[in-house]
Formats: C-alpha cells, sequence, structure tokens
C-alpha cells in the first residue's frame, strides 16, 4: 500500500468543495436517518407489538422490511442502469417518510405493517441511488472518503440509536421513534432534489443485466422462509425451510452475475466477498449478546454494549483507509478478511465459560476494523469492475449478497442452537458456529488473492 502524505490537504477537503458540499451533506443526513430507524425499531418493538396486540405477528415488522427492501433494491438496479439515480433518489426518501408516518399513526398491526413495508421498499431503492450518486459525483480515487464518511454516519446511530427509542418510547410514546424523524427526511429529500438537478442527462446503455422484480420476490420470500424455519424447528419448518432454499437459489442465478457462485476473479469475487464477510460478522453479532448474557451473566444492557465497540472500529478503521486513497483496495479487502477472522476466533473463545468475557470487547474491536476496511474496499472496487451500464445491476446484486449471507449464517446459528445447544446454554452451538464463521473469513482471505491482471 502506497502512503500519499503530500496529498492530505486536497484528501481532507474532497468531500467540502463547493462541488461536492451539498452533496456529502444530503447524503449523510439521509444515510443517518435510515440508520436511526434501522438500530432504534428494534427497541421499541415490544412496546409496540404489545399495544396494537401484534404479540403472535413480533417478526414480522422485520421480516416484511426485509422482503420490500430486496425487491426494491432489485427494481432500484434496473432503473439505475436505464434512467440514473435520479428517479430512486426522489422516490426513496419519499415512501421511507410516508412509511414512517403510516407505522406512528397505525391502529393496528395490518396497518403497521404496510408501513414497514415501505420503509423498507424505499430504504431499498436509496441503497442503490446513493452508490450510483457516488460513482457519478466522486472519482475512484475520492470515493473511499465518502464510504469512510457514510460508515460514520452509522456509528452515532448505533451508539445512541437504542437507548434514544428506548427513552422516547417511554417518556412520549412508541410512536415518535417513527414520526419524530419524518421532518428531518423531509429535508434530507429536498436536498437531494437540489443535488439531482445538478446531475449530467444519463445516457441509457443498450444490453446489460435485466433482473427480474419477480425473481427478487421469490428470493426474497426464499430468505424469509428460511429465516423463519431456523427459529421454528419442526418437520413442517425443515420442508418450507428446503422449499425456501430451492427457490432462493433459483433466483440468485439471475440476481447475481455469472460467476458469482464459483467467486470468479473480478467482479464475481467482490460480490461474493460481501456475501462471506456480511455473514460471517452479522452471525457473530446476532449471538454475542446471548453469549454475555447466558455464559458470562451479563445484564440486558451490558449484553449489547460490544458491539457498541465494533461500531467505533468500523468507523475508526474506515475513517483511516478514507486517509491513503491510493492504498490498494485489493490488498484492504484481504487485510480486513484477516481481521474479521481474527475476531471471530476471539468470539469463538468468549463463547465458551471457561474463558474471559473481557475478550469480546477484543473480538469486536478487531473484527469491526476489519469491516471498516473491508466494506469501502468492496464498494471501491465494484464500481471499479462494473462496467458503467451495470453499475445499478451489481449495486443491487452486491446488497442482495450482503443479505442472503446474513440471513443464512444468523439461521445456520439458530439451528445449531436447536440441535446442540440452548438459549441457556449456547455455548456448544456457538462453538460449531465459530468454526464455520472463521472458515468462510478465511475462504475469503484465500478467494482475495486471485485477481485479474488488468481491470
Amino acid at each position: 500500500m502506497a502512503s500519499t502524505l503530500d496529498s492530505t490537504p486536497r484528501r481532507r477537503s474532497v468531500l467540502w468543495t463547493a462541488e461536492h458540499r451539498l452533496t456529502t451533506i444530503a447524503l449523510l443526513l439521509v444515510v443517518t436517518l435510515v440508520a436511526f430507524e434501522n438500530m432504534g425499531v428494534a427497541t421499541a418493538m415490544p412496546t409496540l407489538v404489545a399495544d396494537l396486540h401484534g404479540l403472535s405477528l413480533y417478526s414480522w415488522p422485520f421480516t416484511i422490511f426485509l422482503i420490500s427492501s430486496v425487491v426494491a433494491t432489485v427494481l432500484s438496479g434496473r432503473i439505475g442502469d436505464r434512467r440514473g439515480p435520479a428517479p430512486a433518489l426522489l422516490a426513496g426518501p419519499v415512501l421511507f417518510a410516508v412509511g414512517l408516518v403510516f407505522a406512528g399513526t397505525a391502529s393496528g398491526m395490518p396497518t403497521f405493517l404496510f408501513g414497514r413495508a415501505l420503509q423498507g421498499f424505499g430504504s431499498g431503492l436509496l441503497l442503490v441511488s446513493v452508490s450510483l450518486l457516488i460513482a457519478l459525483t466522486f472519482t475512484d480515487q475520492e470515493r473511499p472518503v465518502i464510504y469512510a464518511a457514510n460508515a460514520a454516519a452509522w456509528v452515532l446511530p448505533a451508539v445512541i440509536g437504542p437507548s434514544l427509542a428506548g427513552v422516547v418510547t417511554a417518556s412520549i410514546g412508541w410512536r415518535w421513534v417513527f414520526l419524530g424523524l419524518v421532518p428531518l427526511v423531509v429535508i434530507g429529500a429536498a436536498m437531494l432534489v437540489v443535488v439531482i438537478r445538478r446531475l449530467p442527462a444519463h445516457m441509457p446503455f443498450a444490453g446489460g443485466h435485466r433482473a427480474g422484480v419477480v425473481k427478487a420476490i421469490v428470493a426474497a420470500l426464499g430468505v424469509a422462509a428460511l429465516t423463519w424455519a431456523a427459529q421454528h424447528q419442526s418437520l413442517l419448518a425443515l420442508v418450507y425451510g428446503a422449499a425456501g432454499l430451492v427457490a432462493l437459489g433459483w433466483a440468485l442465478r439471475t440476481l447475481l452475475p455469472t460467476g458469482t457462485l464459483s467467486s470468479r476473479p473480478g467482479l464475481p469475487t467482490v460480490i461474493a466477498s460481501r456475501a462471506l464477510i456480511a455473514g460471517a460478522y452479522a452471525g457473530m453479532e446476532a449471538y454475542l449478546p446471548l453469549t454475555m448474557s447466558a455464559v458470562h451473566g451479563y445484564s440486558p444492557a451490558l449484553a449489547g454494549l460490544p458491539l457498541t465497540i465494533t461500531a467505533l472500529g468500523w468507523s475508526a478503521a474506515s475513517a483511516a483507509q478514507g486517509r491513503f486513497l491510493n492504498w490498494s483496495r485489493e490488498a484492504s479487502l484481504r487485510t480486513g478478511f484477516w481481521l474479521v477472522a481474527a475476531g471471530l476466533v476471539c468470539f469463538g473463545l468468549v463463547s465458551q465459560p471457561w474463558f474471559p468475557a473481557w475478550t469480546a470487547f477484543v473480538a469486536c474491536a478487531v473484527g469491526g476494523a476489519g469491516m471498516g476496511i473491508a466494506m469501502p474496499a468492496i464498494s471501491v472496487l465494484l464500481l471499479r469492475y462494473s462496467p458503467e451500464g451495470e453499475r445499478g445491476f451489481n449495486t443491487s446484486a452486491m446488497q442482495l449478497a450482503d443479505w442472503v449471507g446474513s440471513a443464512l449464517l444468523i439461521g445456520l446459528g439458530g439451528v445449531l442452537l436447536g440441535l446442540v445447544g440452548s438459549v441457556l446454554d449456547p455455548s456448544p452451538a456457538m462453538a460449531l458456529l465459530t468454526v464455520a464463521l472463521v472458515a468462510l473469513a478465511l475462504l475469503g482471505v484465500r478467494l482475495t488473492g486471485r485477481w485479474p491482471s488488468k481491470v
């Protein structure tokens, strides 16, 4: 990796030049608000489902958000390749805000679920269109800086989002967890309107991928079926879990670039890397609070504290990689996999009662740093390896790979808990899960050592 100390003044001003300032502010505001909603809604969920008499549907606000996000992501990719990022950038915040209103004013679970579906759809539209906007606005060398800023925009919500949502729920009611964000989303949308007016006219490209929305729905339902089956283990769950896996595999053949499942060097390796590293780390994050409480006796309030260290380590490492614009992003990605593998090993150790609990903070600091280095590298490499007319499709494929990888590995943890452990004694299950997670991280190390000689 090459140091670029002589370019420090220019590097620090990339986001705040007259050309980029409004784009930076609008993007970071919208990303921060989506992050606050994602981080805070879980805190308010027990209270709101009880209030709306929907305890039997507890998981569905999360599931329907996922399904609508997957569909919107694929749709946004198609629209982006055909018409540029403007339509999705305009529609995404509007749908997200309307979803917040429906959720915040719901008198029953059907209305609330409809609001969550709109929030997921708006969020999915934004995920792809923001990436396309970055591709149009920032050069290849500048992109690590804006991706570092995006990572930082998730830190404050990760640190204070759950606590703030808890305070709001207890003091003025859960509805304001949703309604309180609406005015800020409107401001962000107004800024994006100005940004969009500055963009050059989009030139549609002939050919390219045409991922089907129907297959996106099938993929989302497949993920939902697998997740549900992992949480409700029975013979029937095994049947529809297997059906979900088959449906997911069928849909992914169209929704992912050719060669992704075999990790062919180049773009397929980039997208496969996102699935591997996101899935491996999500598998740890999902079960670390359980480990801290069931194995080491931490209170519910403290059991999730190591995850705050993840957010801080992620942001710090992402900021560090953004300061060196000439670093090899291929090498950065491989380094990220090594660090995540080390963090996962620490998680495996701390999941056992004979190992000190403070190791969880080491796991999250090291693993979070790995994610902070790897994720911006993946985003930069995706745009670098993507033909301009296929950036929308490839961005949606990358996000889909993230969701599928995370859902499968979290589901694997649930299956292992049912087979060889329990929520009261998770150590045997977490030991086996760690073996699988570390193996995936090391597979990522191996795959990211192979790249085409030319881009």
